[in-house]
């Protein structure tokens, strides 16, 4: 069975904020926590780390998406929770790479991969996805790769 750290890093941050009353970080975490549970129960799996960060990728995603939103309507209290929610799932996941070592990891990519065309861009994307995730925003990468095959 997998064990998760971060899983483990996630429970204790929670009981963590349970024992400060810090009810904005409690409640984020519990959201992040209830995610992984629905899809140990559904799958009936023990997530591993890099299951965990794909979830908390994801939902960082989730909320970059209504700050936007929440924004173009002028709620800016919402947003301002969903920021503090980013904050709090950003803890859990890997540093960010700088753009030059994801330029770096796509050009090793490509030229391991010998692509030359954008028809080789999955063979390219399927290199580079396990270390990139949750590290790196796969849309900027993506574009990156089609701008470097083309």
């Amino acid at each position: 069975m997998p064990d998760s750290k971060i899983k483990t890093a996630l429970m204790n941050a929670m009981q963590q904020s349970m024992r400060d009353k810090n009810k904005a970080r409690l409640g984020a975490l519990r959201l992040a926590l209830a995610a992984i549970k629905q899809v140990e129960v559904d799958d009936r799996i023990e997530l591993a780390d890099d299951q965990v960060i794909a979830i908390l990728d994801k939902m960082v995603k989730q909320r970059n998406e209504s700050i936007k939103q929440f924004e173009l309507a002028s709620r800016d209290e919402l947003a301002a929770v969903e920021k503090d929610e980013i904050a709090v799932l950003r803890e859990f996941l890997p540093q960010p790479l700088s753009e030059d070592e994801v330029s770096t990891i796509v050009a090793q990519a490509i030229s391991s991969n010998n692509a030359t065309t954008i028809k080789d861009m999955g063979k390219v994307m399927n290199t580079i996805r396990p270390k990139l995730a949750g590290r790196a925003d796969m849309g900027s990468v993506s574009a990156l790769i089609k701008k470097l095959l083309a």
